[in-house]
């Protein structure tokens, strides 16, 4: 059968269907798109295929939870956040063009599950947040981001270790992820590394991606946190375990 991208049909489907459920997962949690897309595509994209084409995808997918978000965000942590990983992301993509792909899906897979397990324990940071301490996690979130294009574990980690509600937890994290949309797609076009297959295809998922971020915003019931967080963090497990080398 003929190939579309330089993919496989079955190839396709897979990229198509972590696009979609991505989409659904982060619809309704704020964050998991870079979670379960990165590991599931980049054997069949490699790094700055996946990350090009997650980038393009991402930038459309949380248009419809956008209005709620803004309405519910920290405005001014959000700037902090944006201006510390705009300062380190170059520095991480840099390192990213000086490693072979597998080590790059060992970083997304590994790096995941790391959070996953700092979640599930329930490790907390209990310290007095500063100004300079939200722009130094969005600086960690631009390292990671650059180095194996998921910034949200620092982000997400540190807001949901805040006593704040739900929905504004939701709304810091879906903001600051379209901001490092914006942020990587510069700077990959700085560095040289964007293809017109790879923003092709980013295009062609942003369909499948926006529906499931619909399908995920509609599901959104803030006193079924629970529920959500568990549901994200089983589907991310089984997307970083799947994008391990070792399977092939």
């Amino acid at each position: 059968m003929p190939e579309l991208f330089g993919q496989s049909p079955q190839g396709l489907a897979v990229i198509v269907f972590a696009a979609l459920l991505g989409g659904i997962v982060r619809g309704f949690s704020g964050f998991g798109t870079a979670l379960i897309f990165l590991p599931v595509s980049t054997p069949y994209l490699g790094p700055f295929g996946a990350l090009i084409a997650l980038t393009c995808m991402d930038v459309f997918g949380p248009l419809p939870n956008l209005r709620r978000a803004w309405a519910d965000v920290d405005r001014k942590d959000l700037l902090r956040l944006v201006l510390g990983c705009g300062l380190v992301l170059p520095f991480g993509l840099w390192i990213l063009t000086r490693v072979e792909p597998e080590v790059f899906r060992y970083a997304v897979s590994l790096v995941t599950l790391l959070m996953l397990a700092v979640l599930t324990l329930g490790l907390r940071y209990t310290g007095e947040v500063r100004r300079a301490m939200v722009t130094a996690i969005g600086g960690a979130a631009g390292f990671l981001g650059g180095v194996a294009g998921i910034p949200g574990p620092a982000v997400i980690l540190f807001y949901m270790s805040r006593p704040l509600p739900v929905s504004v937890i939701r709304a810091t994290i879906l903001l600051f992820l379209l901001s490092f949309d914006f942020l990587i797609f510069g700077y990959l076009a700085a560095f040289g590394q964007l293809t017109w297959a790879a923003v092709g295809l980013g295009l062609l998922l942003a369909i499948p991606n926006l529906v499931g971020n619909w399908i995920g915003g509609w599901m959104f019931r803030p006193e079924r946190e629970k529920l959500y967080r568990g549901i994200a963090y089983s589907v991310i497990a089984v997307a970083a375990l799947s994008g391990l080398p070792l399977w092939g």
